[in-house]
């Protein structure tokens, strides 16, 4: 078991939850103030890819991990392990955050359903933007043909998603962004499974697209 890459995973899902949980409370959750919420968990994303991709290769998401189990890139045991690590550093962070700016804030920071929003809505929200995230991540980073960027390309993905569909769904695009703050906030409830279900098929969908009939159908680089 690698040590290090858990760690990595750790620290990276707990930066994302951390800045997170913050960015809502501090600019609020509304539509209006989209801005600093996405900009935060597109800053922290970014510059958790920059710190660590060499380490864990900075999957950060359940939904990245099975995209790469999906198509070789991790075995089923680095698979499990990263994700116990990654939804663990997001627990630790709701954990702390709630320690810091109360247990409301954890909550708030939430991803949910937005007011006059179906949980289908929201599903497809989360499917939608997700297979954009990892499109972008195999695009940048796994293709080396169109490496160098990456962490940038991601955080900025991040912030788009947010952007689009922050007041549908939360725009979560991550099962560890959702579960350990709802798990310590005490609010997963019926409609978690839109955080589950959602972001892993969107990452399935890109990988095998991406993997399949894009990087596999274009001759290597001289």
């Amino acid at each position: 078991m690698n040590i290090k890459a858990l760690i990595a995973e750790f620290i990276g899902v707990f930066a994302l939850c951390f800045v997170g949980i913050f960015a809502i409370a501090n600019t609020g959750a509304g539509a209006t103030d989209l801005t600093g919420v996405a900009l935060g968990h597109g800053l922290a994303i970014m510059v958790m890819v920059a710190a660590f991709a060499a380490v864990s290769g900075a999957h950060f998401n359940p939904a990245v991990s099975l995209a790469m189990l999906i198509t070789k890139r991790i075995d089923a045991k680095g698979f499990f392990a990263y994700i116990i690590a990654q939804i663990i550093g997001g627990a630790v962070a709701a954990a702390v955050a709630g320690a810091v700016i109360g247990m409301d804030a954890v909550k708030n920071g939430t991803p949910a359903v937005g007011a006059n929003f179906t949980a289908t809505g929201a599903l497809i929200a989360e499917i939608v933007c997700t297979f954009f995230l990892v499109i972008v991540i195999f695009g940048s980073a796994v293709d080396k043909r169109n490496s160098g960027q990456a962490p940038l390309y991601i955080g900025l993905t991040i912030v788009a998603g947010i952007l689009a569909v922050g007041p549908i769904s939360g725009a979560a695009l991550n099962p560890a962004r959702y579960i350990g703050p709802a798990l310590v906030g005490g609010v997963f409830g019926a409609n978690a499974w839109i955080w589950i279900v959602g972001p892993l098929l969107g990452g399935v969908i890109a990988a095998l697209l991406y993997d399949g009939m894009i990087l596999k159908s274009e001759p290597e680089a001289a």
